[in-house]
């Protein structure tokens, strides 16, 4: 009873302290509103985002082409004046044009040291120094040098070379260097298996392959899958020194600076690229089974740097901070937009990348804060855990701390959507947010797969950025539909890129056509200069996927969008996700788990629908923080995560949770799974359910999952 009235008590003075600070905002809105109104002119950021960004050019009864209204900017005309048609001439001439500018910089690491951690257990955490930089000049000559090098090893000019590598500054160089001798990188993920990094390797027939001392131990057990290799050069590690000992016999291992020191002394002149060569092999993590190596050119890299310079603003004092995998499309041309506007780029990890990161020691600031970055590119799997971590502090305060937050978050998305800014509110509250990431940032790209209009809400909300998202494919070099900075919606990818075009095509089997009622709706085709020549040594599943039409070529993604009257995209669906059930109701598996992911309980979550039932089911990772506590109120203490995983209790009380969460993002009763497994394991590359790039591989965990996917269809 006493609980209850101190809880009715504390909820008491928590409405009326929130009642006073409404009041207050009430006043203040009345007398700055004309002030703000002068100086923000709110009607033209509404026009701004209403505006039309493409225009159609082609229409019948079963598709419709997309062209954008936008104009090439200053870079894209500078590139063409220029003649820059290659990855290779970029770099030449930035070296000349930024020549002493800040380019590359990796953060000292002075030493590991053992910290105890408060349960007692004790791990190894860096102590960290500052950006050490080089500059342009510096940049090129050593890219030429490791390319000189490279041919004094024996490697000739357009021959392949395998780069399997963490993301850091030696790669670009690796691969700048690689460019200067006409050679075409094959990129593999630092986090693909062993069978995929084989596979990648012998497909491409290689002899040298780039590596990282972290990375360098699993050649003792691949070399025997790869025998062509005869050459291994690792990028050095900052503290360790590199064991050498032990590998197959007759295959040379040497050490990156050391290849650059031959390059130095070497006569070998430079070989340049043509627009056409192949410049990067990139193999797909591969969710569908095994990698595919898509032939990019210089050209198709080119068109979509030029695409993404004429829809991000740049600034010359501008820093972009490096961590997603350079084996992903999207960084190498973001990390490649940068380099060709002269843009300083320091390199991070994901264990290093903030304050409170896992490798950092206790009272040593995250790269983020020391870099202090202006612009970030990022994957919607790591704003979902930014986003999650917003929620979960503010979670953890007292009761005024949390509606106070809610009030001025929710203030803050009214005024911002009638066109205004917020500054007080930013000053006083969500700057100190957007300190997590060095407080500077301004601009953050988003790419590699949907991100949820709930996350994007939030992140630009409590970062005070803007989140721009993109779409595009390996198949299409990254590039298609780009965001317009002043579009104020969320959970959009924006408008086609200047280089390309954007189709719709009818897809009868999943009642997605052009004539749909509000907006048109179908298959996404994309066509222009980005659009790859194919999949490498896969000739039938290029002609299956790719086809020229009126000089052009395009690519059928097996995305389905919907474009808006303002010629915006959205993608919806995809085809491979798309389940008829029983009742035949079509579920969108991708979608319903999109919306799910928000949910603070689930780490990670595959929903299954067998088209002979009339209900889906879901296997869930959950969050071990959020699954702890929950426990708790369902009065389940001292349980181990495996035993919790295993509880029927706990799996109802997801249940519930997943269930009052899918009714706020508005799902439908049949969408929302009807029983769940919870999963023991957190899914991870290296058990090959996930690809590297963290997408789902649906077969794969199907097949290890079979029995519970039964069971839950039983019950």
């Amino acid at each position: 009873m006493f609980i209850e009235d101190d809880a009715q008590m504390d909820s008491f003075w928590v409405q009326s302290a929130l009642g006073a600070i409404k009041a207050l905002a009430f006043v203040y809105d009345i007398i700055t509103l004309p002030v703000y109104l002068v100086m923000q002119a709110p009607w033209k950021r509404r026009q701004d985002s209403r505006r039309v960004k493409a225009k159609i050019i082609k229409s019948d009864e079963t598709e419709l082409t997309y062209r954008t209204t936008e104009p090439p900017r200053e870079v894209h005309v500078k590139m063409l004046q220029e003649n820059i048609d290659t990855l290779e001439k970029v770099f030449n001439y930035v070296a000349k044009t930024h020549s002493t500018k800040r380019c590359l910089g990796t953060r000292q690491i002075l030493s590991e040291e053992d910290e105890t951690q408060p349960n007692g257990r004790v791990f190894k955490k860096y102590n960290m120094g500052d950006y050490k930089w080089k500059n342009f000049i510096e940049a090129e000559r050593m890219a030429a040098s490791f390319g000189r090098g490279l041919r004094e090893l024996g490697q000739a000019p357009r021959e392949n070379i395998v780069i399997f590598a963490e993301t850091r500054a030696e790669w670009l160089i690796a691969a700048h260097g690689c460019f200067k001798q006409a050679m075409s990188i094959v990129t593999v993920y630092a986090t693909l298996g062993d069978d995929g990094v084989a596979h990648c390797i012998s497909e491409t027939e290689v002899t040298t392959v780039i590596t990282s001392h972290d990375l360098l131990p699993k050649f003792k057990t691949l070399l025997d899958k790869c025998p062509k290799v005869n050459t291994i050069i690792y990028m050095e590690d900052q503290l360790h020194k590199t064991e050498t000992t032990g590998f197959k016999e007759g295959v040379k291992i040497l050490p990156f600076a050391q290849v650059v020191k031959i390059g130095n002394d070497s006569k070998f002149e430079n070989v340049p690229p043509k627009a056409e060569d192949t410049a990067i092999i990139m193999y797909t993590s591969g969710s569908t089974g095994t990698p595919k190596g898509v032939l990019l050119s210089h050209k198709n890299c080119i068109a979509t740097m030029k695409g993404f310079c004429d829809m991000v603003t740049i600034y010359p004092e501008d820093v972009l901070i490096g961590f997603l995998p350079l084996a992903h499309v999207f960084e190498l041309v973001a990390e490649s937009v940068c380099l060709m506007t002269g843009i300083s780029i320091g390199y991070s990890t994901p264990l290093t990348l903030i304050d409170t990161s896992s490798k950092i020691k206790r009272g040593c600031k995250g790269d983020a804060s020391v870099l202090k970055p202006t612009c970030m590119t990022s994957v919607p799997l790591i704003l979902d855990r930014i986003s999650k971590g917003i929620n979960d502090k503010v979670n953890s305060g007292s009761p005024f701390r949390k509606a106070l937050f809610k009030f001025l978050y929710q203030y803050k998305v009214k005024w911002v959507q009638r066109g205004y800014r917020t500054p007080l509110i930013d000053k006083l509250v969500f700057e100190k947010v957007a300190k997590l990431m060095g407080g500077k940032v301004r601009i953050i790209m988003s790419g590699g797969a949907p991100l949820s209009a709930d996350t994007h809400e939030q992140i630009k909300t409590c970062l005070c950025v803007d989140l721009i998202q993109g779409y595009g494919l390996t198949e299409t070099t990254s590039g298609a539909t780009v965001m317009d900075a002043r579009d104020m919606t969320y959970g959009r990818t924006g408008g086609p890129l200047t280089v390309c075009d954007i189709r719709l095509v009818n897809w009868e089997e999943g009642n997605y056509r052009v004539t749909n009622k509000p907006y048109p709706q179908g298959e996404v085709v994309i066509g222009g200069d980005c659009v790859s020549q194919g999949y490498y040594k896969l000739p039938a599943k290029t002609n299956e996927d790719f086809f020229e039409e009126d000089g052009r070529r395009w690519f059928k993604t097996g995305d389905i969008g919907e474009v808006h009257s303002d010629g915006v995209l959205k993608i919806i669906d995809r085809k491979k996700d798309l389940v008829k059930l029983q009742a035949g109701e079509y579920v969108s598996l991708g979608k319903v788990e999109s919306e799910l992911k928000t949910c603070g309980i689930i780490e990670n979550i595959c929903v299954y629908g067998d088209p002979t039932k009339q209900f889906t089911v879901a296997l869930v990772v959950p969050n071990q923080k959020h699954l702890e506590e929950l426990a708790e109120r369902n009065g389940l203490k001292n349980k181990t995560f495996e035993e919790l995983c295993s509880s029927p209790i706990m799996e109802k009380a997801i249940l519930k949770e997943i269930s009052e969460h899918a009714r706020k993002c508005k799902l439908q009763k049949y969408e929302v799974p009807a029983a769940i497994t919870l999963c023991k394991e957190v899914w991870s590359p290296d058990m090959g359910l996930v690809t590297a790039a963290f997408k789902l591989k649906r077969k794969d965990i199907q097949d290890k999952y079979q029995h519970d996917i039964n069971r839950m269809y039983a019950s």
